[in-house]
């Protein structure tokens, strides 16, 4: 899968330790920053990600920061864009299954990094249910961005 992967100050040594072992699962990765742990504004990092997917370079993006929180928020203000802090193994698949979640959020102050792949492993394996109740619910988020395509 080509993923966006993205981190703040807080997240930087969480993301840049998790790289390997995605790209050893056979992930194209695309990092677009922070590249350093000097602070760097989460917001900035959010937008980046999004623009990754929203212009179809990647499928699913992955963004740290101390709580995942900031960065979730920063990532659901652009339209089209689904995001969640996902720190347990029910919210890390069912978010994908259920909303149509493009990115996850981890909060490098939260997990470690042996969970952290474990969430991350569940959220990349999961895919969008086909049940058309399902369905609906995620077209009535697009509507309310404004990144419909279609009425409901």
């Amino acid at each position: 899968m080509r993923i966006v992967v993205g981190s703040d100050h807080a997240g930087y040594a969480l993301k840049t330790h998790l790289l390997d072992a995605l790209r050893e699962r056979g992930h194209e990765i695309t990092d677009v920053g922070s590249y350093n742990p000097d602070p760097v504004d989460f917001p900035d990092i959010g937008l980046a990600v999004c623009a990754e997917i929203q212009e179809g370079r990647c499928e699913r993006g992955i963004i740290f920061c101390g709580s995942g929180v900031g960065a979730a928020i920063a990532c659901n203000k652009v339209p089209g864009i689904r995001a969640s802090v996902c720190h347990d193994v029910y919210s890390a698949h069912q978010c994908v299954e259920h909303d149509d979640v493009q990115v996850m959020a981890l909060g490098a102050q939260i997990v470690g990094y042996i969970v952290a792949l474990e969430l991350i492993d569940l959220f990349l394996n999961a895919r969008f249910s086909t049940d058309e109740d399902i369905r609906r619910r995620v077209a009535k988020l697009e509507q309310i961005d404004g990144s419909a395509k279609n009425n409901i």
